[in-house]
């Protein structure tokens, strides 16, 4: 799929729509507790900046993704809602304001990503590595998930955050190989399974999603599974696309949620420990589901 048909296909008339994609958008007092600290702490979240339809249901259940380096991304990918532009300076006091977040919220799971930032010479590794200590620092029992970019393969970076030892470190493949140049043009397919395969060799659990319906076949979206375990990632994430707006890359297919299930059959098949697949899975649905840690033993995540 070339840019050319990428822009072609936007003009296209949206479709519905299936039946199980109803979302109830409601309100409720820990969606307010987790609104309000964010908006006192001046966080962001990517719940918020990339129009997760799940937003409601995981806020109400005290669940959410923090978004450090700002809310202004380097890359333009053609899936994402994140605005795209020059981002502001660094801010040095963010890692604090995630890590009394997590404290003031009563959190066990803290799940944190960013926006990629490839001005910065280690792609804000460093501020990675500052928010996981941070967080440990005032949470000693919290379980910590970091999802980072690709560092444009900076393997020192890497390293800088691999060092911290988040209990999961995540990174996205997010589309089949053939797509890779077309949807995610910034990014490099085998860069990012490298990446995986290099935080497994320094002892992290590894994960990683797939978004489906963006122009792959079935049988490619099989190929990044095995290559994913290949470099013996754990955990897969396999979700529907939605496009977020008419900018967007418009929506190819819709999987039925027995295409999901399947899939996650044949993905513990291949040997990974956790698979979650479903149309409205995300990256960081259910996430405190997949520390080892039991269920009674998390009683919120963000």
């Amino acid at each position: 799929m070339s840019l050319i048909s990428i822009d072609r296909l936007r003009t296209a008339e949206r479709p519905h729509l299936p039946s199980w994609f109803k979302v109830t958008a409601h309100t409720g007092p820990d969606y307010l507790d987790i609104k309000q600290t964010l908006e006192r702490l001046q966080l962001h979240t990517i719940c918020e900046e990339a129009r997760c339809p799940n937003r409601w249901e995981c806020w109400n259940a005290r669940t959410a993704t923090f978004l450090i380096l700002g809310d202004i991304c380097t890359r333009r990918c053609h899936y994402c809602s994140v605005e795209t532009g020059r981002p502001a300076a660094i801010d040095h006091d963010e890692p604090q304001r995630v890590a009394e977040a997590v404290q003031a919220l009563g959190l066990r799971h803290a799940v944190i990503t960013s926006v990629n930032r490839d001005e910065l010479p280690d792609g804000g590794a460093a501020i990675f590595a500052e928010t996981i200590r941070q967080t440990r620092r005032f949470n000693p029992d919290c379980t910590i998930e970091v999802l980072i970019p690709d560092f444009e393969g900076n393997a020192d970076a890497l390293s800088t955050v691999c060092a911290k030892r988040p209990e999961i470190l995540n990174h996205n493949i997010e589309t089949v190989r053939r797509l890779f140049p077309s949807i995610r043009p910034q990014g490099k397919y085998p860069r990012s399974i490298e990446l995986l395969g290099r935080a497994k060799e320094q002892g992290m659990t590894t994960k990683s999603g797939l978004i489906l319906g963006m122009g792959e076949t079935f049988d490619e979206a099989r190929e990044v599974m095995r290559d994913l375990r290949a470099v013996n990632c754990d955990i897969l994430t396999i979700g529907q696309y939605l496009q977020p707006t008419r900018e967007h890359l418009p929506v190819a297919h819709f999987y039925d949620p027995a295409d999901f299930a399947s899939l996650k059959e044949e993905g513990l098949a291949m040997g990974f420990a956790h698979v979650e697949s479903g149309p409205l899975v995300r990256s960081s649905y259910h996430a405190d589901r997949q520390t080892g840690r039991q269920p009674s033993d998390l009683t919120s995540a963000i």
